[in-house]
């Protein structure tokens, strides 16, 4: 474990509530992102994109994946719509081909739930996507939310989401450990008031991790259990 910043003597005594990300936190998503999207291209007479630069398409929701995906060609007038349709299209089948949780995720959530700590899911990925794989990859574990992204509902870093969680578990933000693998996730952690650690067997590195406000990196997900006591 690498610690950019001291923690705080005694976070294992405030913390009451862990929320994590979704994509690159709890679950390897990337190769059935990656390969939608690369569908979608195909289907354009367009060429794919490595699995790898998909790590640094993902984090700010399915309309940004695709700006940087796609060429603008691709995306003016209904195109956007219509490529967000196809790629849901496909997802929708295509969304568990590959993806699992991360080695280590299965004891760190019984960890945590054997702590007693409330438990959230916050993610950008659309709301059928996330609760579908939070119930299919991830059932054994008991989420007080499971929330993706809605209409109407801004979009991490903005911290409307991660604190109606706060809100629903009844805890305060100073409370709820932060748990995520990017910077977006770094600077919603911030914003809420919630203690930001950051996930380096995720999509992003250490660097932006920091940058974006993380007050400690782990590198595997059996470390959080030495940060709650």
């Amino acid at each position: 474990m690498t610690r950019e910043h001291p923690a705080e003597a005694r976070l294992k005594e405030h913390i009451q509530a862990v929320l994590f990300d979704l994509d690159g936190t709890l679950l390897d998503t990337l190769a059935d992102i990656a390969s939608c999207v690369n569908m979608v291209l195909a289907e354009l007479g367009l060429p794919p994109h490595p699995k790898e630069a998909y790590k640094y398409f993902v984090g700010d929701g399915l309309t940004e994946l695709l700006m940087r995906a796609l060429p603008a060609r691709a995306l003016r007038g209904p195109g956007l719509k219509a490529r967000a349709r196809r790629f849901e299209e496909l997802y929708e089948a295509h969304s568990m081909d590959e993806t699992r949780p991360y080695p280590g995720i299965a004891r760190m959530l019984d960890s945590v739930a054997r702590r007693g700590l409330r438990m959230a899911v916050v993610s950008n990925k659309p709301q059928r996507f996330t609760q579908q794989c939070v119930s299919a990859l991830l059932p054994r574990w008991r989420f007080d939310v499971v929330r993706g992204a809605r209409a109407r509902v801004p979009l991490k870093p903005d911290p409307a989401g991660p604190l109606a969680a706060a809100r629903a578990m009844a805890v305060r933000p100073a409370a709820v450990l932060y748990l995520g693998d990017t910077g977006v996730d770094m600077k919603t952690a911030v914003a809420a008031g919630m203690f930001p650690v950051g996930a380096l067997w995720g999509f992003r590195q250490a660097q932006e991790l920091r940058s974006f406000g993380a007050r400690l990196l782990i590198r595997r997900p059996g470390e959080l259990a030495a940060l709650l006591g």
